[in-house]
């Protein structure tokens, strides 16, 4: 292999990487503004917590259908 292939192929992974990182990056953007979204959903409604996913799901659906 010769120096200008291995030079495009660190180029290229160096991009490859950076891709990456920039998907880890917004993967715990959504993560932790998922949490948050939840911690203030049960902040104002603390009777969440019992709710099964499916129930607060319709719970959600009915109060908000409304708003749109």
């Amino acid at each position: 292999m010769s120096e200008e292939e291995k030079k495009v192929l660190q180029a290229k992974h160096r991009v490859e990487e950076a891709k990456a990182r920039n998907r880890v990056k917004e993967q715990k953007a959504r993560t932790h503004r998922l949490i948050q979204e939840g911690a203030l959903l049960e902040s104002i409604a603390p009777s969440v917590r019992d709710m099964s996913m499916e129930q607060l799901k319709r719970e959600l659906t009915v109060c908000l259908r409304g708003l749109s």
